[in-house]
This record gives C-alpha cells, sequence and structure tokens, in this order.
C-alpha cells in the first residue's frame, strides 16, 4: 500500500484536493459495485485509507468472496476528506483489479461444477503483486498452484530439453529434492505421458496444450497412478470439455494476467 500511495502521491502529494478543498472539512462516501461480480481486497482498500489517516472510519458492509449485485455498496468511509480522496484511487485499484481476478475465477468455477476437476491459477501474475492475486483466486473459488520456483519440482520443456529428456530428468530431480517435496513434469504428447508413467518419479504430470481427445486417453493411461493437470489455452468456452476428461486440475493462466478489472468507484456525500 505504501509504494502504491508513493507512487501516486509523488513529491508533492495530491495538490487538487489541496488546492480546492479546506483543511478540516470531512466526508462520508460508499465504495460501490458498479457492475455485479465477486469481491476481494477490501482489506486492501482499507489499508490504503488508514496509510494517510488512522482515524478514517472504513466499515465493510461486504466480505471479500462475496458475489454482489451492480450498485452494491461495498463499504462505507468516513474521516477526513484530503486523506480519503488521496487515497481513493489506489483503494479503488487495488479492490478493482483483485475483484476482477476473483470474478474471472467463479466464472471459470461455474462452467466445470459437478465434475472432480479444480481450477488453478498460475504464476502469470504481474509483479510483486502475486500473493495478492492468488488470494483473489482463492475469493473466486479457485486453487493455487506454485507461489514461486521454491515451491515445488515443475519441470518444463525447456528443463526436458536441456537435462536430456523425460528419464533424466526426473531422475535428478528426484535425487536433489527430500521426499516431501511434490515433482510434477510436463508432458506433451501421449509418448511423453508413457515416457513419465515408465520413470516412476513424478508425482504429478501436467498435460501441455494437448486437445480433448488426447487429454482423455493421458489420464486413461495415467490411470490414477499420478495426479493430472491440464494446461495451455484454456478458456470459458473449453474449460467444461476439459473437465470431462477426468482430469484432476485445470491450469488457467488468464485468472491473473487477464481479468478485466471490475468497475468499482468512491461516491462521495457530503
Amino acid at each position: 500500500m505504501r509504494r502504491a500511495l508513493d507512487e501516486d502521491l509523488g513529491r508533492a502529494g495530491d495538490i487538487t484536493s489541496a488546492a480546492t478543498i479546506p483543511a478540516g472539512t470531512r466526508a462520508h462516501a460508499k465504495l460501490v459495485a458498479r457492475i455485479a461480480g465477486t469481491i476481494a481486497g477490501l482489506e486492501c482498500a482499507r489499508r490504503a485509507f488508514h496509510q494517510l489517516d488512522a482515524s478514517i472510519d472504513f466499515r465493510a458492509r461486504h466480505r471479500d468472496g462475496d458475489q454482489v449485485a451492480a450498485g452494491s455498496v461495498l463499504a462505507e468511509v468516513e474521516g477526513a476528506a484530503l486523506p480519503m480522496l488521496a487515497a481513493e484511487r489506489v483503494a479503488l485499484n487495488f479492490v478493482g483489479h483483485l475483484s476482477g481476478i476473483a470474478t474471472l475465477t467463479a466464472a471459470y468455477v461455474a462452467r466445470i461444477a459437478g465434475t472432480k476437476a479444480k481450477v488453478v491459477c498460475t504464476r502469470k501474475t504481474v509483479p510483486t503483486l502475486r500473493a495478492l492475486a492468488k488470494y483473489a483466486v482463492r475469493c473466486g473459488g479457485g486453487m493455487n498452484h506454485r507461489f514461486g520456483l521454491d515451491d515445488a519440482v515443475l519441470i518444463k520443456d525447456n528443463h526436458i530439453a536441456v537435462a536430456g529428456g523425460v528419464k533424466p530428468a526426473l531422475e535428478r530431480a528426484r535425487t536433489a529434492v527430500g521426499h516431501l517435496v511434490k515433482i510434477e513434469i510436463e508432458a506433451a504428447t501421449l509418448e511423453q505421458v508413457r515416457e513419465v508413467i515408465a520413470a516412476g518419479k513424478a508425482d504429478a504430470v501436467l498435460l501441455d496444450n494437448m486437445d480433448v481427445d488426447s487429454l482423455s486417453q493421458a489420464v486413461k493411461l495415467v490411470g490414477g497412478k499420478l495426479v493430472t493437470e491440464a494446461s495451455g489455452g484454456v478458456s470459458l468456452e473449453t474449460i467444461a470439455a476439459v473437465a470431462a476428461t477426468g482430469v484432476d486440475f485445470i491450469s488457467v493462466g488468464a485468472l491473473t494476467h487477464s481479468a478485466p478489472g471490475l468497475d468499482v468507484a468512491l461516491d462521495v456525500e457530503m
């Protein structure tokens, strides 16, 4: 919050508010969702206001994860007008961005209701905002994949190429990490899936950019011996068919790199 406010306030602060509003003026405002969606980031908004004035009263009317209708009042804000207006854009940026992620995630989750598949996010996040983005995914009913490179071993196509193949990559990985560290490996073809199964060193297989027929065949080949994850180009239009193949997880980068922001506003009522 502090870095975001410093970026917005610059060297001289909110010169517009200072030039037009007398010091000591108080205001009452409502944080409103202009369109329907799933909410995330209200605590960010509260902290943005409190960074500039801890006495500002921020009363949330909803909780993160709530699905709200257009026009819903998310929170009421009351206190000194100058710090309230100075923090307004930062507060709205966080709520809008995170609620957009939560809303898109909820849409994906709804498309696969009734299947065993779970929607997970990726590391395709705005730099430095990953923890918040992944929190927003959870608010929308999704699950988190790795938070970073240190969470688990995920052997991708470039690792396989440099390591000299699926088997040597898996063997080295299993030797290098402890028994509590999970190992997932990418497979782009059914032949690679067979190699992964034969190697016997993996916990999960990432089925990358496979069509629905290939995904179904891959799930049958695995036969429950590994956790299966479908990845690559999954959209709202295709996710139901992907889930129907029987995969355990479906990773969607769009949740965090392409979610449109939810339209939220701060309406002042004097």
